[in-house]
């Protein structure tokens, strides 16, 4: 196993019930690098792409949109906001067919776009983010539109909130990624580690946790080495690089807490029940690009693969 500090022992892993060793179809989508999608003509964007409320709509068809442009408010807590992928006009606001198993359709801003992806003014970046308020780094993570990115879609901002009654001492990145076709997590590890380390930092200053354990599993040697020279040249205090066994489902949330820390999340419960909170690599990324870009969640790797 690989080890970002031949300094310190092997951490102990633990077991959880079960398990597969599934066929590995890995190498399809990881032997060249990521290309940029081209542009479509038109985005159809649905306003409930997250768990929870979904968000007010805040266009009308018409309306010009710039990159990165709020198009929809989160309602309430546990709601995101929507923005412009690109620049264009806004042609319809209606019912449209989505990639969902029910086959429903569900509401979605379609833009036409304009083929310049002009970004629009963006909030300042906060570089000094360790002495800014705990408050302002979750209202800009909240207004920046993140979701969880491992699946689960759950409003960042909530998961990172402090809470009085629960201590959190330890943070888990995810970078399992056990499905066997998908490798958007190992590719965003690959090309943008120092990202995910400064989302981390930013993610270790909201949730006060003294802790970090990066889990990523044997088979991504590539994404192993590059998530651990980006710890070092950093420099975040108290982040662990953990090799994990390949094992399906490892890139579960509560079986990647379990096979790192040993504890069990309680059935009905959350991690921060047990002082854990768990986020995807690619929340981290995200959350750096809000923070220190002022960038809204609008983008994300992919995996387009198969026989």
């Amino acid at each position: 196993m690989y080890y970002p500090s031949q300094k310190k022992p092997p951490r102990t892993l633990y077991k959880f019930p079960g398990g597969l060793h599934l066929p590995d179809n890995k190498a399809q989508s990881t032997t060249e690098s990521t290309v940029r999608a081209a542009l479509p003509g038109k985005l159809v964007l649905p306003i409930h792409q997250h768990i929870g409320a979904p968000s007010q709509i805040a266009v009308q068809v018409g309306d010009r949109v710039l990159k990165g442009e709020l198009i929809a408010n989160p309602q309430g807590r546990i709601s995101a906001a929507v923005h412009a992928p690109s620049s264009g006009t806004v042609c319809a606001v209606a019912e449209h067919a989505v990639p969902h198993p029910s086959g429903l359709p569900a509401l979605c801003v379609v833009i036409e776009t304009d083929g310049q992806d002009a970004w629009g003014e963006l909030p300042p970046a906060i570089d000094d983010f360790e002495h800014c308020e705990p408050g302002l780094l979750l209202e800009r993570i909240r207004a920046s539109g993140i979701v969880g990115m491992g699946g689960a879609a759950f409003p960042t901002s909530v998961k990172l909130e402090p809470e009085n009654s629960r201590r959190i001492d330890t943070l888990v990145i995810n970078g399992a990624e056990c499905e066997p076709y998908i490798t958007c997590d190992d590719m965003l590890m690959r090309e943008r580690p120092a990202e995910i380390v400064a989302g981390i930092a930013v993610m270790k200053r909201l949730t006060g946790a003294a802790n970090c354990l990066i889990g990523i599993e044997d088979n991504k040697p590539e994404a192993i080495a590059a998530m651990t020279r980006a710890v070092e040249q950093q420099g975040v205090a108290d982040i662990e690089l953990v090799v994990i066994p390949t094992l399906y489902p490892s890139g579960g949330e509560r079986q990647l807490i379990r096979v790192l820390t040993g504890k069990e999340v309680p059935s009905g419960g959350f991690p921060a029940h047990i002082g854990v909170v768990c986020n995807n690599v690619g929340t981290a990324k995200a959350v750096a690009d809000a923070v220190l870009l002022g960038r809204p969640l609008i983008s994300r790797y992919i995996t387009l693969t198969g026989e």
